[in-house]
């Protein structure tokens, strides 16, 4: 029987960045994406590591994004600017767009860059924390393909479009918010999927707005309009769906209205006549600059403090600890450093048809 096994961090690093030169990606591009990837699965969501290479290779191959990352500035100014991401590897745009976000905020205080034409970018937090390495507090967001239902709606018409916020501290953590404003993103019904396993009743709603908990078809289902996520909240407005669905629509709005770029059904990677095209999604990056408004140190202090409040404060019955945004995520990488990623069964089975396609040789993983 197959089991998990965990590879040295630097192991996979090199076999990611191989396995995406041999896509067409290159290699300065490839380091890139690898990072952000391997960042994901180093903070313990799997969703959206490594195991999206074969998804990523299925996109360049049938021209829904292009290897070559071609992004340019559409329009400028001292504290904003606009990105065309030319349909290149959103990891690629999204690193730029937040670097020029954070050279922006380092003169001017705040600054902001939107990016239209652009592709699934992988974790939203990867980009915010970018900011907190550099003294600063950051923000990020994006559109995607249409997963989620509107309150009292049963189509899938919104992405689930994350929000992510990261805030230094004075902990050895930062503080690091990154959701989805689904109740669970596409990325964990394809690990259920690729496990045989059913996704818990209240995730996803069937055109009848019956609950569904195939996980095996519901990706496709959710593809043809037939399936769609609820929103944070669930079904209707009595557990606050309508938040989650207003949460949603905002971010829609970050990612698309400020650039000029494409959203909702427009976002679909299939025309009218069910020929691939391209998904043009949209990105929108803040960069705060902490000095602008008080002493880094105050901001730290402050910021630990709140954390170190909530965690401190009475905790439920047969409950051991009350967590803050970003522990458990460093928590899972310190871990993970040491021991190396955990790559369960199915994706194992992924990596290794990726690897026989692309002819990927010389690498030692352990499966």
């Amino acid at each position: 029987m197959v089991e998990a096994v965990y590879v040295p961090v630097d192991k996979l690093t090199a076999f990611t960045i191989d396995v995406l030169m041999k896509m067409g990606v290159p290699r300065a591009d490839a380091e890139i994406a690898s990072d952000v990837l391997l960042a994901s699965d180093l903070y313990g969501v799997l969703s959206h590591g490594i195991a999206h290479l074969r998804w990523y290779h299925q996109r360049i191959k049938t021209g829904l994004q292009q290897a070559v990352t071609r992004w340019t500035i559409v329009t400028e100014g001292p504290a904003t600017a606009v990105i065309d991401g030319g349909n290149g590897m959103g990891m690629v745009v999204g690193y730029h767009a937040m670097k020029i976000a954070i050279e922006k905020a380092r003169q001017y205080g705040v600054a902001a860059v939107a990016v239209r034409n652009s592709s699934h970018f992988g974790i939203a937090g990867y980009y915010s924390r970018m900011a907190v390495k550099e003294g600063m507090a950051g923000m990020s967001f994006t559109n995607a393909h249409p997963s989620i239902a509107p309150t009292f709606g049963v189509h899938p018409m919104l992405g689930t479009n994350p929000i992510a916020f990261s805030a230094p501290t004075d902990e050895e953590f930062p503080f690091s918010f990154d959701a989805s404003t689904s109740i669970a993103p596409r990325g964990k019904i394809e690990i259920a999927a690729r496990a045989h396993k059913p996704i818990p009743a209240g995730w996803v709603i069937d055109e009848e707005g019956l609950p569904a908990t195939d996980s095996s078809k519901m990706i496709e289902e959710m593809n043809k309009g037939k399936a769609a996520l609820l929103p944070l909240g669930g079904s209707g407005e009595v557990m606050g769906g309508h938040k989650g669905y207003g949460l949603a629509t905002m971010v829609e709005i970050l990612s698309s209205a400020f650039q000029d770029g494409a959203f909702l059904s427009q976002l679909h990677d299939k025309d009218a006549a069910g020929n691939p095209r391209p998904s043009r999604i949209g990105h929108f990056f803040l960069a705060i600059n902490i000095e602008s408004f008080v002493p880094l140190g105050h901001f730290r202090h402050t910021a630990g403090s709140i954390l170190r409040e909530l965690r401190a404060y009475s905790k439920r019955p047969g409950e051991q600890k009350i967590y803050t945004a970003g522990e458990k995520a460093y928590d899972h990488e310190a871990r993970a450093l040491q021991e190396g990623i955990r790559i369960p069964p199915s994706i194992q089975r992924a990596l290794n048809a990726l690897r026989a396609e692309l002819n990927v040789t010389g690498h030692n993983l352990g499966f």
